[in-house]
């Protein structure tokens, strides 16, 4: 289903919140076997999710992160999904929007909630205390854990409160791993860590007698303390004060008791149990709700075959759920998923032996450990390393065209002959709902004419007297899947020009193209866009008074930027000083961190920081610049940090020298040109070798392939005097700018013809 020269229709949107076991078996099989028409978006607060099975493995030791933990920015680019890294905070289910915490909401004609539980607790648990659930916070407090004890003069008493399985197996996993690491760091016997088990009922309740008493056994040996019967009722710093006022010491404390569904569910109206879960029917859809809702795993309760909360299950119902979404999205009949009534439970006691249950059998043997090992590695390795080739749509037109109606089938008729030149606009009602949504602006008197009273044009009033005008412009196509994202990278990219300049940024006009699609997802495709765009402009005092959008192949945004600068505060490129030292005010690597990640080679953590430093704006920092006394200035953008510094270079008249080991990098960035991975602008940027007095040398670095690497929503150069440099860097990290910080210095001056400007120092070649 193709048009516009191979964009895709898309007819229905389905929404996943979360990054749960459920979702990540929906993932791969949509990335196995897309479906034509439809567009998978993941929504997640984490970039990480974990294998709930392998926590302790990784809390013993015997786990790396990246073990036991599936990068769902790699996942969703599998699946082709969009990947929005943000936080569900409400559903709208009569208008179909799914509400998002700081920034606009998210239309779906399909959702899926997968996002666990949240801890719960008696007063102070959740901020004294270090709750398991979520366990994406847990792992970052286990890491300062394990520092604190490798630290610490004295033994740690460690409180584990929880009696369940997961509680023993985190108590057992936490003794094992403080004494290796107090072994390896040859430290005394009486440093020694105390774990101490506090459970309301009986350890292993549920479990079959057999079990809790091997466990208690066990534990015995290790030292490991086991309070039964004993209610918590308060959390005080160090201390559990139970129920009649006894008080219990701990240096610290993991809270591993049942959890709770978030808050936010029950203002939804969407049916749940007692305990605020989601309620579902047998087909894992809301039990009585909408039915385009369904969710599965820890946040959902199932009304006709109950069951623990166990990950167990989320990974049983994952295939079961994506045979639904697919028989929903075709308008065909569900089918029941029937969880099974008993299941082998696997809990080891940190040091690779295991415990296994099933029913009324209890067996323990280190030989279950590697069973338990073998099927949890190879689960992960199915979303990790063993994922298979991805397979295109079917070229008939599917089942899901059909069962969304006579305006999907329209729109896919009419798709092969859409018009070029005005016709290619985006219909005058879906841009008059857009600016409807969008925020008013701030009243600007520079602005005779805007959005609110639109013309043929907008007007302007021209700069007061003694202030220049500055305009510049920038456009380009999406790199990301988020919309919301792209507006704000592009919005704040565009900007990058007026800031290296001194200028403070007035309005703006937008350029966007939205690919051919039916009319809500073409309106709400430019929304998105456009309100991440105007919340950046906004932000740095920019009003938008107009543009022009039409239809595309692919997602694209550009702005056109106009502003002013006061006459003589105006900063250019030509202005470097002998002596003077090079500020630069963000790392580099964004263009091969982005070409890594349409490759499914960049972490996760890696694409979210490149994200997050191209939305980072400059204005802060190019106010600081101005103020320490930069003289030239330059935002450092498509033709990388030495196209950039040569263009600076030239006119100054001046030769600089670059100290390559104190140009800040992305994380990630080196790793991804070491493997080979470099930006489609890598070889035109390369050419600024040339340049180079000591190119031969310069070249042989690892760091070379980033020197020219292109920058979207880079950071800004300036040459600053010497005597200010260090206070200047100071300045910036205080305004949020950390990896600030001094990469060179501007050497004699040249000869105006002289090519050979730039001289690179590094350390590694001594």
């Amino acid at each position: 289903m193709k048009s516009m020269e191979g964009a895709d229709i898309i007819l229905k949107d389905v929404v996943l919140l979360g990054g749960g076991h459920s979702h990540v078996a929906v993932l791969k099989s949509f990335g196995m076997k897309p479906m034509p028409g439809v567009r998978l978006t993941l929504v997640t607060k984490d970039i990480y999710t974990p294998y709930s099975g392998m926590l302790p493995g990784y809390v013993s030791g015997n786990y790396t992160f990246e073990e036991c933990h599936i990068d769902l920015c790699r996942l969703a680019s599998f699946a082709q999904a969009r990947l929005i890294h943000a936080e569900g905070a409400g559903i709208d289910t009569k208008e179909r929007r799914l509400l998002l915490r700081g920034r606009p909401a998210l239309a779906y004609d399909v959702l899926s909630i997968d996002i666990g539980i949240t801890p719960r607790g008696v007063p102070g648990a959740l901020s004294l205390a270090t709750a398991v659930k979520p366990i994406s916070n847990f792992v970052e407090r286990f890491q300062a854990m394990l520092e604190r004890a490798a630290s610490s003069d004295h033994a740690l008493t460690v409180a584990v409160v929880g009696g369940g399985a997961g509680g023993v197996e985190l108590s057992m996993a936490v003794e094992h791993r403080l004494e290796l690491e107090r072994q390896a760091g040859g430290r005394p016997d009486s440093l020694r860590a105390k774990v101490k088990l506090y459970t309301q009922n009986r350890m292993l309740e549920l479990h079959v007698p057999a079990a809790r008493a091997k466990f208690l056994h066990i534990m015995k040996e290790r030292g490991i303390e086991v309070h039964e019967n004993v209610a918590i009722q308060e959390v005080q710093k160090g201390r559990l004060v139970l129920t009649g006022g006894q008080e219990e010491i701990f240096d610290e404390c993991l809270w591993c008791t049942s959890a709770a569904a978030a808050p936010w569910l029950q203002d939804t109206r969407l049916p749940t149990d007692e305990k605020g879960f989601l309620a579902i029917n047998e087909f894992l859809q809301s039990a009585g709700g909408p039915p385009e809702v369904f969710a599965a795993g820890d946040v959902a309760s199932s009304v006709t075959d109950p069951r623990p909360k166990s990950g167990v299950f989320a990974v049983r119902q994952g295939p079961a759920l994506t045979a639904n979404l697919r028989r929903f999205l075709a308008g065909q009949p569900l089918r029941p998923f029937k969880p099974q009534k008993s299941y082998l439970s696997l809990i080891t006691t940190g040091d690779r032996y295991c415990i296994g249950t099933k029913g009324p059998f209890c067996l323990e043997a280190a030989w279950l450990w590697r069973v338990k090992d073998y099927i949890d590695r190879k689960w992960m390795r199915s979303y990790t390393s063993e994922l298979p080739e991805m397979k295109e749509a079917e070229a008939a037109p599917s089942p899901v065209a059909v069962a969304a109606g006579p305006e999907a089938l329209a729109a896919m008729a009419a798709a092969k002959m859409r018009c070029g030149g005005c016709g290619a606009k985006v219909g005058a009602s879906i841009l008059s709902r857009v600016l409807a949504r969008l925020p008013q602006p701030a009243a600007n008197d520079s602005i005779v004419l805007g959005l609110d009273a639109p013309d043929d044009a907008a007007v302007v009033r021209p700069p007061p007297p003694g202030h220049l005008m500055v305009q510049t412009v920038d456009f380009f196509r999406s790199f990301v899947d988020d919309p919301f994202v792209f507006g704000a990278i592009a919005a704040n990219h565009a900007l990058g020009d007026c800031h290296a300049m001194g200028a403070q940024a007035s309005t703006a006009l937008a350029i966007a193209v939205v690919p051919f699609g039916l009319d809500a997802q073409v309106e709400e495709q430019l929304y998105q866009m456009l309100a991440g765009a105007v919340g950046v402009l906004t932000a740095a005092g920019s009003t938008l008074v107009g543009g022009h959008s039409c239809e595309g192949a692919e997602l694209a945004l550009g702005f056109c930027i106009h502003g002013t600068v006061k006459e003589g505060e105006l900063l250019r490129k030509g202005g470097m000083q002998p002596g003077q030292k090079l500020v630069l005010t963000k790392p580099i690597g964004t263009g091969t961190v982005m070409a890594a990640a349409m490759r499914r080679k960049a972490a996760g953590a890696w694409v979210s920081a490149a994200l997050a430093s191209m939305q980072q704006s400059g204005q802060a920092a190019a106010a600081c610049l101005r103020d320490e006394g930069a003289t030239a200035c330059t935002d450092v953008t498509g033709f990388g940090l030495l196209g950039h510094l040569v263009e600076m270079a030239r006119p100054s008249q001046v030769t600089v020298r670059l100290d390559m080991d104190a140009v800040p990098l992305l994380p990630g960035a080196q790793k991804c040109v070491d493997s080979g991975v470099l930006s489609s602008l890598h070889v035109a940027n390369a050419k600024a070798a040339a340049s180079l007095q000591n190119a031969d040398a310069a070249v042989q670095l690892s760091q070379w392939p980033l020197l020219v690497d292109p920058q979207t929503g880079g950071g800004l150069l300036a040459s600053v005097p010497a005597a200010h440099a260090e206070a200047c860097v100071q300045s910036l990290h205080s305004l949020g700018y950390p990896h600030a910080c001094v990469i060179g210095e501007v050497m004699c001056e040249s000869v105006p013809a002289h090519d050979k400007l730039v001289e690179i120092f590094s350390r590694q070649q001594r």
